[in-house]
């Protein structure tokens, strides 16, 4: 079956938001199979919406749409899409008592708007929001589907996980599984030549590279009659990769990231974490503690942009940074050193470049990183060079200072 996701909101065409949710859905879209050709996004205008929708409904199978289901009269989306079918709005009783439940919950009195968010297309089925007021809307007609979800990230990933997955599963005779194999420390291009004969004979499965920040994805994807099935066409494939990738895959669960690994990698060992951070100024921190349960490992992180910051917290000598500078191998060794000291951790990373786009010289240029890593008493220094925008650097520093603490882990 094929999917066209629709996205509504003037401020995602005028880039006032990230349109995260497109994201979110085509990835979870591919997950489960369907192929996708189209992705949209259009303003708040009912007879746009209306005509886009109609567009979507003729080269797709299955619609979604997200965004534009709250109480304001901005929010034209099941208005739109109703119209579309050819169907009139109803109240839907079981969304209304859940909408009330909502506001009685938070001691809050709701305004007259907010019922229309009970509204759903005549023959719609309703799908309950248990972290928002809007319900999500299932609409079916000749084998065709429009399936529409709130916008907030927080509203809509809980749905489509939890109600939106089971349905569309249903809508198929066949099972359609998939197991991701996340690989690191080998570069997008020589990753994929290392496959690229069980890609080019591929059928069922299949296996679908995706490229990320420091990492290469491989989404190996079966069709079966049931999942034992599909899992048992999936396991020589998987076990293939694993042959040829070894160490570097981290994972081959869909839910972990390279941060978790990370962190699971230092609870098994019983070891503690710190890091000391310059350029980042504060990334690699915060994606730890992204990670729940981190607690456990992860004791403090210090932001040392400043020379005096290095000296004064973590104990970098000032003759180093005047010797070698701030952004030396010398320095973002003794960062390291002096963060495990400071924080009485186990292990340490620390990080120091040029960020840009000003910055740098023709000895030391912008993107020029130096990343250092403590573990279990010793310390190792890598040189980067990262090109790219100053947020891009800064995302490529983090993923690259997550590798190489991964890696000195496994090497202990």
């Amino acid at each position: 079956m094929t999917v066209e996701i629709i996205c509504v909101g003037t401020e995602l065409l005028l880039g006032n938001i990230v349109n995260t949710n497109a994201a979110f859905l085509a990835e979870k879209c591919a997950a489960l199979g369907l192929s996708s050709y189209f992705q949209v996004v259009v303003g708040d205008n009912r007879e746009r919406l209306v005509q886009t929708i109609r567009t979507a409904m003729e080269r797709a199978d299955i619609v979604l749409l997200s965004g534009g289901l709250g109480p304001t009269g901005d929010d034209l989306t099941k208005e739109a899409a109703a119209e579309a079918f050819g169907r009139r709005l109803v109240e839907d009783e079981t969304s209304r008592r859940q909408i009330e439940a909502y506001f009685a919950q938070r001691g809050i009195t709701p305004t007259e708007n907010n019922w229309k968010q009970a509204l759903i297309p005549e023959g719609a089925k309703a799908i309950p929001n248990r972290n928002g007021t809007a319900p999500g809307i299932i609409m079916e007609e000749n084998g065709k589907y429009a399936i529409l979800l709130p916008g907030p990230p927080g509203e809509l990933k809980p749905m489509f996980t939890d109600s939106v997955v089971p349905y569309l599963r249903t809508l198929e005779d066949e099972v359609i599984e998939s197991v991701t194999v996340k690989v690191v420390d080998i570069g997008e291009s020589r990753a994929e030549t290392m496959v690229s004969d069980l890609m080019e004979n591929q059928s069922n499965p299949t296996i679908a590279p995706y490229a990320k920040t420091g990492e290469v994805h491989f989404r190996i994807t079966a069709r079966a009659a049931g999942s034992k099935e599909a899992q048992e066409l999936i396991a020589p494939v998987a076990e293939e990769l694993k042959n040829r990738f070894g160490s570097h895959i981290y994972t081959m669960e869909e839910d972990v990231t390279l941060e978790k690994a990370v962190a699971d990698l230092l609870a098994e060992k019983k070891w503690t974490i710190a890091t000391a951070e310059s350029c980042t100024g504060g990334l690699l921190a915060a994606r730890l503690v992204n990670v729940p349960g981190v607690s456990e490992v992860f004791h403090a992180g210090f932001i040392t942009y400043a020379d005096e910051a290095k000296q004064n917290l973590i104990g970098v000598k000032e003759e180093t940074l005047k010797q070698y500078g701030a952004v030396s191998s010398k320095t973002a060794e003794e960062m390291a050193v002096g963060a495990a000291k400071a924080a009485g951790a186990d292990a340490a990373v620390s990080i120091t470049g040029i960020a840009g786009p000003d910055g740098g010289t023709k000895d030391k240029p912008v993107g020029l990183v130096y990343i250092g890593c403590y573990v279990d008493g010793k310390v190792r220094v890598e040189e980067y060079h990262f090109t790219g925008s100053r947020l891009k650097i800064r995302e490529s520093v983090v993923a690259a200072a997550l590798v190489l603490l991964r890696n000195s882990i496994i090497a202990q």
